[in-house]
């Protein structure tokens, strides 16, 4: 899961095989036998606002958390100052064209293709899920708002599993289900032949909003995935016989464009050593601990902070206590209900927050946690970090996860590494 909208980078993959299948050229993959470099671009799906709320709410959603209902008035809040707020500006200028975009880093999401002829849709590379889901020919029209989707019966290699189905149930009730397919499934010219892609026929509300979105591609351990009577493997479990080597990394980027690596790791891409902590891999996430944290200058607190580093989640979650003990060195910050998490004067002066892995430290800037004004002409802005009380585990989402070189390792056993790398402020 998953957090989605707004605007979103796009790991755009172009493999000169696939011609005109794909979007127009805008970047290039580096592909040598079995390593394959995503890298991505801007998405022109993308919408002008961006709702941090909703960010929060969506990852109760996803975690199979019900939210709280002040997170649920909380999006319904800031909606409404967000359509203030365009109104006004269209109003003063006469032209929806100003209204300015919300200059946030919501989630990746990467063109594949699927089938024979390839199929193009974009989907979201999500180390927090391990479902291979895709809007379909199967997914009722009222359902579907803008999305590509996926037609088994348009593919020539496309096969029904017969007898499997997958379902996913939210934290608010709703759900995704639907029926599975095996079928070509090639990421920028990684190819996976008879891959479960599992085909909607029925998707949550939260995903039938996100136009950009035509569903996800989980990074997870296979043993969380949802097909019945059989689980399913992933497509990097599916991929690692052809890989060089048994890893994929991740090198996110704070308002630019980043990469994913699949099959080796790239040395130019981080600065000294690779560190090295276990997973914990049941039920199926990337789960691991951090030796401890500090804010600011301050003192190094050594403690054991087990959570999940889950690329699909835009903000960093973290215990009550390390939440508070961080804003309060915040001029003018609140924990607001009527927002639904920390906010502050856009003007307040934030200080950095680090976190160790094993004896490693890595510091994630100032301006990540400063992570979004609550509409474009408003002074209050959202913090990157929030409370993760009522979620049940800690989150490392995006806004710590941008902060280092990660390197997700298959091996057995698995696990994950963190290295150092030059970061925008």
């Amino acid at each position: 899961m998953v957090s989605l909208t707004d605007l979103f980078l796009v790991s755009l993959l172009v493999p000169t095989s696939l011609g005109s299948a794909l979007p127009p050229r805008i970047d290039t993959i580096d592909q040598r036998g079995g390593r394959v470099t995503l890298k991505q671009v801007r998405n022109p799906r993308g919408h002008k606002a961006f709702n941090p709320a909703r960010a929060t709410y969506r990852t109760f959603l996803k975690y199979g958390v019900p939210a709280p209902d002040y997170i649920k008035k909380a999006v319904a809040h800031i909606d409404e100052e967000q359509e203030e707020a365009f109104a006004r500006i269209k109003r003063d200028t006469g032209s929806a064209a100003a209204i300015p975009i919300n200059e946030v880093d919501i989630a990746y999401v990467t063109p594949v293709t699927i089938g024979t002829p390839p199929q193009t849709l974009m989907l979201d590379l999500d180390t927090g899920s391990s479902d291979l889901w895709v809007f379909s020919s199967l997914t009722p029209s009222n359902q579907v708002r803008g999305q590509e989707i996926y037609s088994p019966t348009k593919s020539s290699t496309s096969k029904l599993l017969s007898g499997h189905t997958w379902s996913i149930r939210y934290g608010d009730g709703s759900g995704s289900r639907g029926t599975v397919y095996t079928d070509n499934f090639t990421i920028g010219g990684l190819e996976v032949k008879s891959q479960a892609v599992q085909a909607a026929l029925e998707v949550s509300s939260s995903f039938t909003q996100e136009q950009s979105l035509d569903g996800l591609v989980g990074l997870g351990f296979s043993a969380l995935n949802t097909v019945r009577p059989s689980s399913q493997l992933t497509f990097f479990d599916n991929a690692r016989p052809n890989l060089d080597e048994e890893v994929f990394t991740a090198d996110l980027k704070y308002h630019a464009t980043g990469s994913y690596d699949f099959g080796f790791i790239d040395s130019k891409k981080y600065a000294g050593n690779i560190t090295y902590t276990a997973v914990q891999q049941s039920p199926g996430y990337w789960t691991h601990s951090l030796s401890g944290y500090s804010v600011g200058s301050g003192a190094f607190h050594a403690s054991q902070i087990s959570g999940i580093s889950d690329t699909g989640t835009t903000l960093l979650y973290l215990p009550t206590a390390i939440v508070t003990a961080y804003y309060r060195q915040v001029q003018g910050a609140q924990n607001s209900q009527y927002y639904g998490g920390y906010v502050f004067p856009c003007s307040s002066t934030l200080p950095t927050f680090t976190f160790g892995i094993e004896g490693a430290r890595f510091t994630i800037p100032a301006s990540y946690i400063n992570y979004t004004r609550i509409s474009p002409t408003s002074t209050t802005c959202y913090g990157g970090l929030q409370s993760s009380s009522g979620l049940g585990i800690n989150i490392f989402g995006d806004v710590a996860l941008k902060a280092a070189f990660v390197v997700f390792s298959g091996t057995n056993p698995p696990r994950i590494g963190f290295a150092i790398k030059p970061l925008a402020s």
